[in-house]
C-alpha cells in the first residue's frame, strides 16, 4: 500500500465488480486512444507532490508552457492537492451566506478560523471574511477610514499597485471622496511629500508592505505623523510575506488590507481571488463583510454565529459602510486548508524559499553584467533591475526560449519575481538565456 493510496487490491476488485468493469483500464475506454499515452512515466522513487506534477506536466507537450518570473500581484504558489479535493466537496460549493447558524456550523467554523489566522498573521485584533480581492479590500479600508474620521481625503502611496490605485479612485469618485497620490521616490514613499500633504481633512494614508516593487519599506517615521494629524494608517500587504517579516500592527497600522492569492490559491485571469481586511477593536464596528464569533449553545457546546450584524446591509442598510453582501468564503476555505496544512514552520519555509529564490535570481542577473540594481532596500520575492538594452526586444527573445521574464515598468526597467515554485535549475536556465540575449 502507498501512503496516499489506501485501497488494497481486494478493495479495488470489489469496487470494479460493483460498477461492472473488469479492470482499471476499462474506466478509460471512452477516451480516444490517440489522446492517451501508454509509455511508462519512470517517476523517481522520492519526489515531492509539486515535483511529480511538474514531471508529468513535462510529458504533455500538446500545450506550450513557460517558466515565469512575472509577479506584480499574481504569484505561482504551491497548493497541495488536498486543498482542491476538500473545497470541491458539495457541502462547500453549495454554501451561501450563513445566516442560519443551526445548519451552517461547518461554514461558520472555517470562516472563524480564517479570521483567526489572518489576525495572527497581521497582528490585528479582528479580521473579517467575504472580501472579493486585494484591490476592493483596499477600497473598503478607505471607506472605513472616512466613516471613522468623518474626513473626505485619502492619501495613497505611489508604491501601491497601479491597478489598486485605480480601483480606489473609482470607489472614491462615487462616494464623494478625494484621493491624492503621494509620489514615490526611488521606489519608496516620499515621507517629506507625505508630511506636506497632511492636513485636517486627511482621513488616512494607504501604503504597501511589501510595496509594488517588492521592497520592504521602513514606516517607523510614518505612524507618528499620522497619529499627530489624527489620520488612520492603512497598510496593504501580501500575507504570505508576514510569515517572515514584521507585522503591519508592529508598524502602527490601524487597518490592514491585501490580497490572499499567495496563500495557496492558483493564479488565474482575474480571479477568483481573495481580499483580506483586519483592524483594531476600536474600528471593528466599521468592518464590512462577515464577522463570525464563537459562543456556546444551550447545551454548553462550542458554537459559531455571525456577530456584530448591525454593521451589515441586510439589517441597517441605510447606515452600512458597504454594499458587500455576497459570500466569498469558498476562497477563504482554500486558504484555511492551505495554512492548516503548512503550519507555522511550513509557511515560514515557503516564504523563505521565495526570498532565497528572489535574491539568487537578482544576484545572478546582475552577475551577467547586463542588469544593474536600482535600490539596496530589502525586498522579499520581487525586485527591480535596470538594463541599457530595450526590454521589449529582450522579452520577445526570452519568450521564444520558453521564459516569461520580468514585467516591463518602462523600456529599461523590469520587475522580476522569484516564485517559491522556481527551482535553481530553472533560474540558472533563465539567467543563461538572458546572457545569450545580448549577443
Amino acid at each position: 500500500m502507498f501512503k496516499y493510496f489506501p485501497h488494497t487490491p481486494e478493495d479495488i476488485a470489489s469496487m470494479l465488480e460493483v460498477i461492472g468493469v473488469s479492470s482499471l483500464d476499462d474506466l478509460f475506454a471512452q477516451i480516444n486512444p490517440s489522446l492517451r499515452t501508454m509509455k511508462e512515466f519512470n517517476l523517481p522513487s522520492s519526489q515531492s507532490e509539486y515535483e511529480v506534477r511538474k514531471t508529468i506536466g513535462n510529458l504533455a507537450k500538446m500545450n506550450q508552457t513557460y517558466i515565469s518570473f512575472l509577479g506584480a500581484g499574481s504569484y505561482e504558489s504551491f497548493t497541495p492537492s488536498v486543498v482542491a479535493s476538500l473545497t470541491s466537496r458539495q457541502e462547500f460549493l453549495t454554501a451561501y451566506t450563513p445566516y442560519q447558524p443551526e445548519i451552517s456550523q461547518g461554514t461558520l467554523q472555517y470562516v472563524f478560523e480564517f479570521q483567526s489566522m489572518i489576525s495572527e498573521l497581521t497582528g490585528m485584533d479582528v479580521a473579517n471574511a467575504s472580501m472579493y480581492d486585494g484591490a476592493t479590500a483596499t477600497a473598503e479600508a478607505m471607506l472605513m477610514a472616512s466613516a471613522h474620521t468623518k474626513r473626505s481625503t485619502l492619501l495613497l502611496s505611489g508604491t501601491l499597485h497601479p491597478h489598486t490605485i485605480e480601483v480606489v479612485k473609482t470607489y472614491a469618485k462615487y462616494r464623494g471622496l478625494q484621493v491624492k497620490v503621494i509620489p514615490a521616490s526611488n521606489h519608496i514613499l516620499d515621507v517629506k511629500a507625505l508630511e506636506f500633504a497632511l492636513d485636517e481633512d486627511v482621513a488616512g494614508l494607504i501604503v504597501a508592505y511589501p510595496n509594488y516593487y517588492g521592497y520592504l519599506e521602513d514606516y517607523e517615521a510614518v505612524s507618528p505623523l499620522l497619529q499627530k494629524n489624527k489620520s488612520l494608517f492603512i497598510i496593504q500587504t501580501d500575507p504570505s510575506s508576514l510569515a517572515l517579516f514584521k507585522t503591519p500592527r508592529a508598524w502602527g497600522a490601524d487597518i490592514v488590507c491585501g490580497e490572499a492569492q499567495s496563500l495557496g490559491i492558483a493564479p488565474s485571469y482575474g480571479g477568483p481571488y481573495l481580499g483580506i481586511l483586519a483592524t483594531t477593536k476600536a474600528l471593528m464596528r466599521k468592518l464590512p463583510g462577515r464577522i463570525v464569533g464563537m459562543t456556546k449553545d444551550i447545551d454548553g457546546k462550542r458554537a459559531f454565529v455571525l456577530t456584530l450584524q448591525a454593521r451589515e446591509q441586510h439589517i441597517r442598510r441605510e447606515k452600512a459602510n458597504s454594499n458587500i453582501c455576497s459570500n466569498q468564503s469558498l476562497m477563504a476555505l482554500s486558504t484555511v486548508i492551505y495554512m492548516s496544512l503548512m503550519g507555522k514552520q511550513g509557511m515560514e519555509a515557503v516564504a523563505k524559499r521565495a526570498y532565497d529564490n528572489a535574491h539568487y535570481l537578482e544576484s545572478s542577473l546582475v552577475a551577467t553584467g547586463k542588469f544593474h540594481q536600482v535600490s539596496d532596500i530589502p525586498h522579499h520575492k520581487e525586485f527591480v533591475l535596470k538594463t541599457d538594452e530595450n526590454l521589449e526586444v529582450l522579452s520577445k527573445k526570452w519568450q521564444e526560449r520558453g521564459f516569461l521574464g520580468g514585467l516591463m515598468l518602462d523600456s529599461h526597467h523590469a520587475l522580476f519575481c522569484g516564485h517559491e515554485t522556481r527551482s535553481k535549475d530553472e533560474i540558472d536556465a533563465f539567467v543563461k538565456v538572458v546572457g545569450e540575449s545580448y549577443e
